[in-house]
């Protein structure tokens, strides 16, 4: 064939050029994208699942589903509250930049502050894994917008209220609750966004960053004297009854909606839905012991409720501060204060401690739902929290507040107490929020670290061996 012959026709040339085009594209591509080993055998091999309950025998098994059904099964981060959590397959977030397409990525857009909330990482704990020889793994719910795991509950409670007709977004609704700050937190932002205003009742002798947040967030906030339960101006009581006032006042169409974190088990649900599936999903099922602690008793009721039947053998175990009574709640059956208590009597000032959002001394509904499942309590004071929040800092550059630095202590304590030690056992916590909303208590009572690296596990458990 002549030279001549091929300039006639340049439609060939074109196609044979365009040709060559695509062939180099596609080399290229396939040189430059690395292979992921993980990632690409996970999104190749690894079949969705639903989990199916036989009716007679109780038991909870998971069976393939099609997985060509849709791509958004691997679609990264997303909101627990958006779908049904536990058919996600949140492994990995697709190749590529993430945007358009590119790569063959699916989208990952949320939809407003919300779809932000949950599927929070769970991280291992290098030093307390290695010192212990077991692995200690912990659930990030500080990287939760709101900044701890009330989100999960705020949001939750919200739209239960929504969904029974109790608030009606940007109708003038505003929701009240009684907190010491972090259930604050959550509600003031959502309210923000869906069109509600929080007003905030809290005690007077709680942090300052989080009565300033709150005010910063747009939530409206009521300090109030420290008080006795049965106390009507206890800070609880007291937002339950300005709900009241506000739904019975005449010349506003406005209602007031008690959020009431303690007792509305939308609070224990929430972690049952999606915090509970979300462990479960990252460490595969494979876990030997849940610790956290209670204030309302959400999370450890939610997700022991939802992990002790798929977990054969599971240990669950609450992590309390010293002055609550909880501990003997769960120990002994009995509500008192062994500290300050004797059987038959209750004290109105209980034992001080800088711990905050964690222990208490009464039994709430969200307790009490998930209390039968909880197989031990383990004692921790503020002198082993405030050194291990240290520690954390310094091994681990983990900034922690205290009812994280509480759960760690008894992770801690668990170990050594059940001699697994060397085990390669795995026990899963909770970091509930960071520090930077504890210093003017917490942190303040431990101080600057600088550049001191000299905390060490055995001086944490020699602190709480001086107290027992």
């Amino acid at each position: 064939m002549s030279p001549q012959w091929l300039l006639q026709r340049p439609l060939i040339l074109a196609s044979l050029g365009f040709a060559a085009g695509i062939l180099v594209t596609i080399s290229l591509q396939l040189l430059l994208t690395p292979y992921n080993p993980d990632t690409d055998a996970i999104t190749r091999w690894y079949p969705a699942e639903r989990e199916e309950e036989d009716s007679d025998t109780g038991t909870i098994t998971l069976k393939r589903v099609d997985t060509n059904a849709s791509q958004s099964t691997v679609a990264g981060r997303r909101s627990s509250f958006a779908c049904v959590p536990i058919a996600l397959r949140n492994f990995v977030a697709g190749r590529g930049g993430g945007g358009g397409g590119v790569g063959g990525a699916a989208e990952d857009i949320k939809n407003g502050i919300e779809g932000c909330i949950g599927n929070t990482p769970l991280l291992r704990i290098r030093s307390l894994s290695e010192y212990l020889g077991c692995e200690v793994l912990a659930k990030a719910e500080f990287l939760n917008p709101g900044g701890s795991p009330k989100d999960r509950v705020a949001l939750s409670i919200i739209l239960k209220a929504e969904q029974d007709g109790r608030l009606r977004p940007f109708s003038g609704d505003k929701v009240f609750e009684g907190t010491v700050g972090s259930t604050g937190v959550s509600l003031a932002h959502i309210c923000r966004a869906r069109g509600y205003l929080a007003h905030i009742c809290m005690p007077s002798d709680q942090s300052a960053e989080k009565s300033s947040l709150l005010l910063k967030l747009g939530a409206e906030v009521e300090r109030v004297t420290p008080a006795s339960i049965v106390d009507k101006r206890q800070f609880v009581n007291l937002a339950k009854s300005r709900a009241h006032a506000l739904t019975a006042d005449p010349s506003t169409d406005a209602r007031g909606f008690f959020a009431d974190q303690f007792e509305n088990e939308a609070n224990w649900k929430a972690h049952y839905e999606t915090t509970g599936p979300e462990i479960f999903r990252q460490t595969a099922g494979k876990l030997d012991a849940f610790v956290a602690g209670a204030g309302t008793g959400g999370t450890i009721s939610g997700v022991v409720k939802y992990l002790k039947p798929r977990v054969p053998g599971l240990l669950a175990v609450l992590a309390d501060p010293q002055g609550s009574g909880l501990l003997n709640k769960v120990k002994y059956g009995v509500m008192f204060n062994e500290m300050t208590e004797r059987e038959g009597t209750r004290r109105r000032a209980q034992v001080d401690t800088i711990v905050e959002g964690v222990g208490i001394n009464r039994v709430t509904a969200n307790f009490e739902a998930g209390r039968a499942l909880i197989d031990d309590a383990i004692r921790v004071t503020d002198e082993e929290a405030c050194l291990m929040a240290r520690f954390l800092v310094e091994q681990d550059g983990l900034f922690v507040g205290s009812s994280s630095a509480v759960n760690c202590v008894a992770a801690v304590k668990l170990a050594k107490e059940r001699g697994w030690e060397n085990s390669g056992r795995r026990i899963v916590t909770i970091l509930c929020d960071s520090g930077s909303r504890h210093l003017s208590k917490f942190w303040a009572q431990i101080g600057d670290i600088g550049g001191k690296w000299d905390t060490t596990i055995d001086q944490i458990l020699q602190a709480g061996a001086k107290e027992s």
